[in-house]
């Protein structure tokens, strides 16, 4: 009779721990959810902190702490700062073209509703029920609102990322004096990489969305498709958004295309175009440069993208794949979790799946 009751609990015992981990995974994104107010400015303190924890260590080995805190502050709300007032530049000047235009986007948005109704095509009811300039016009209206009233979050942000920059080498020097030693090595090693990856994975990541929108505004101005400049900025902001923000900026500028010069031809090629560069750029060069440190399932990366943007909205699109690097880099830190690493890494090379060569 004992020894039925000790295998009845062995086996009770990974099904209650399942049902545990379920329960504590939902807690936890319900809480990430309705808290997103406080931890969506933390995490992004956390991840600025990873990129200027190095330059502030510089600064302090020549100044003192808190004039090394201050510069590193300043200059941090500087590149912000710039790359915030271009990013509104870009999509108000846009927005702003589109309601001067807003005429002729009508007339287009009306021969597009008869084609589709001539051809008996099911969704133009839908179509023409969701769809309008208006709604174009708002969207783009609450795309630049939503930009300009994000002033209160990076205050926070800054908040943040100063307080946690002063205690930056306390909070290690705490981790290092915790009883259970492992756990204090296997943290310290696994934040430590994670910073690193966190710094390739910006600069990558900065490096590409400069080329991606200096070739699309190369390319706009070439074929004569107006706001080229406004489209390249666009490009280069939105491409810090895996997947969806190179598809953004390939569709809008498409939209405007066929307003602009009225022939789907024309419009279709400068599509195809803009598609490739996002393609040589994203899909050829980014992948070559960031190497196997930062290799994520491309199934993971849009399922991060799209998960982060339900639980943070916008700032979840920019915040979503560094929190899975994060992560992925802890778990790979542990025997018992390494196997998640392996799992969501990205493809494997040839030569390595097939192992080293005989001889």
């Amino acid at each position: 009779m004992g020894d039925s009751d000790t295998s009845k609990a062995r086996h009770s015992d990974p099904v209650l721990r399942t049902l545990v981990g379920l329960i504590a995974a939902i807690l936890v994104i319900a809480a990430l959810y309705f808290a997103s107010s406080v931890f969506a400015p933390l995490a992004f303190a956390l991840f600025t902190i990873a990129i200027v924890w190095p330059f502030q260590q510089r600064l302090e080995a020549r100044l003192p702490k808190l004039v090394a805190l201050a510069i590193s502050i300043l200059t941090t709300i500087i590149v912000l700062s710039a790359f915030a007032s271009m990013v509104a530049w870009g999509f108000s000047r846009v927005g702003r073209w589109l309601i001067n235009d807003a005429a002729r986007f009508q007339s287009l948005y009306g021969q597009i509703s008869l084609w589709l109704a001539e051809h008996g095509v099911v969704l133009a009811g839908v179509w023409s029920e969701h769809f309008s300039v208006g709604w174009l016009i708002r969207v783009f209206q609450e795309m630049t609102a939503r930009i300009n009233n994000t002033l209160s979050f990076s205050l926070i942000v800054l908040i943040y990322v100063m307080l946690g920059l002063l205690e930056v080498d306390d909070a290690a020097a705490h981790l290092r004096r915790f009883h259970n030693q492992e756990a204090s090595r296997l943290v310290l090693k696994a934040s430590a990489e994670t910073a690193a990856k966190f710094r390739k994975y910006m600069w990558i990541r900065t490096v590409m969305s400069l080329m991606t929108g200096l070739l699309v505004f190369v390319f706009a101005a070439l074929s004569g498709l107006h706001l080229a400049a406004e489209w390249g900025v666009i490009a280069f902001a939105l491409n810090y958004i895996p997947f969806i923000g190179p598809l953004i900026a390939t569709v809008f500028p498409t939209l405007f295309a066929i307003a602009q010069f009225e022939s789907w031809q024309t419009a279709a090629l400068i599509f195809i175009c803009l598609n490739l560069i996002q393609f040589l750029v994203g899909s050829y060069l980014e992948p070559r440069i960031a190497g196997s440190a930062l290799s994520m399932s491309p199934f993971l990366v849009l399922f991060a993208v799209f998960a982060w943007a339900f639980l943070w909205g916008i700032p979840g699109t920019f915040i979503g794949v560094p929190i899975v690097i994060a992560l992925l880099t802890f778990c790979a830190q542990h025997p018992a979790s390494r196997w998640v690493a392996t799992l969501l890494s990205g493809p494997i090379e040839r030569d390595q799946a097939q192992g080293p060569h005989p001889g």
